[in-house]
C-alpha cells in the first residue's frame, strides 16, 4: 500500500506539480467508496470506474445523462464491468467565469447524485487544491485510492483486481484536447460516448436563466434548483 508521501513522489516524477498538489489530501477529507461493491459480478471482464471532471457550475441532467450513456455503452459491449462513476469538480483556481465556490459546486453534485442514482459519487479532491490539477494527476489520484488505499475489487473467486481508471470526457473537456500544452500523451485515456439524444442543457444557460430571473425547472434536479435559490447563487451582483 503505497504512502501519500511515495504517491506524491510519484506524481513529481510524471512532472505534476509540488507539495501543494497533496496540501489538503488528508485534511477534512475522505475519498467516498460507499458505492464500490465488494466484489465483481463477472470474472472474466475488467473492473472499470468512470471519472468526469468538470466545473459543475452548477451541475445539470447532462452531466448525469453522460453516465447513464457510458453505462449503456458498457452494456451492449463485453471486456468491461463498470462498478462506479464519480464526479470530480474543479477547484477554485481554475478561475472559470462563473464559477461558484468549490464548496457550492460540491454540495450541488453531491445533491444531484443522492437524488438521481445508486451508483454514482462525488469525490471532492481536486476541488480543495490550492492549485489548478491536471486531469492526469486527477486520474493518478483516483487509482491511489481505488487501487493502493482500497486494494482493488475482488473477483467471485477470491482473487485480487486492479481497478481501471477511465476519464468520461464532455463537450468541454474535448474541446481542450487540440490545445497546445494542456494534453500529453499519457493523459488521453479517455471514452467518448455517441449520444444518441440531443440534449444542449448547459451551465452556462442554467446561469443565464437565473441571472435574467427564468425558470429552470426539469433542467437540473429539484434539490439543485433549491440549492441555488436558497443560496442566491448566479445572481446579477448588486
Amino acid at each position: 500500500m503505497c504512502s501519500p508521501k511515495v504517491m506524491a513522489s510519484t506524481l513529481k516524477a510524471r512532472g505534476f506539480g509540488d507539495d501543494n498538489i497533496l496540501g489538503e489530501f488528508h485534511d477534512n477529507y475522505s475519498f467516498p467508496r460507499q458505492l464500490i461493491p465488494e466484489t465483481m459480478n463477472d470474472d472474466s471482464k475488467i473492473p472499470l470506474v468512470i471519472v468526469a471532471c468538470g466545473s459543475y457550475s452548477p451541475i445539470t441532467y447532462l452531466h448525469l445523462r453522460m453516465f447513464e450513456m457510458a453505462r449503456d455503452h458498457f452494456d451492449e459491449r463485453e471486456g468491461y464491468e463498470l462498478i462506479a462513476g464519480y464526479f470530480s469538480p474543479v477547484s477554485d483556481a481554475y478561475m472559470k467565469e462563473g464559477l461558484a465556490k468549490a464548496s457550492h459546486r460540491v454540495k450541488m453534485c453531491q445533491l444531484a447524485v443522492d437524488s438521481t442514482s445508486d451508483w454514482l459519487m462525488v469525490d471532492s479532491w481536486e476541488s480543495r487544491q490550492s492549485m489548478y490539477q491536471r486531469t492526469a494527476v486527477v486520474l493518478d489520484h483516483f487509482d491511489y485510492e481505488l487501487n493502493q488505499v482500497g486494494g482493488g475489487i475482488k473477483t467471485q473467486s477470491g482473487e485480487v483486481r486492479k481497478i481501471k481508471i477511465m476519464l468520461l470526457a464532455g463537450g468541454d473537456l474535448m474541446a481542450s484536447f487540440g490545445h497546445p500544452g494542456v494534453w500529453t500523451s499519457e493523459d488521453m485515456n479517455v471514452l467518448i460516448i455517441k449520444q444518441l439524444i440531443h440534449n444542449d442543457i448547459s451551465s452556462t444557460k442554467i446561469r443565464l436563466f437565473v441571472k435574467r430571473g427564468m425558470s429552470i425547472k426539469y433542467l437540473l434536479p429539484n434539490p439543485v434548483i433549491d440549492y441555488i435559490s436558497d443560496h442566491r447563487l448566479y445572481l446579477p451582483e448588486l
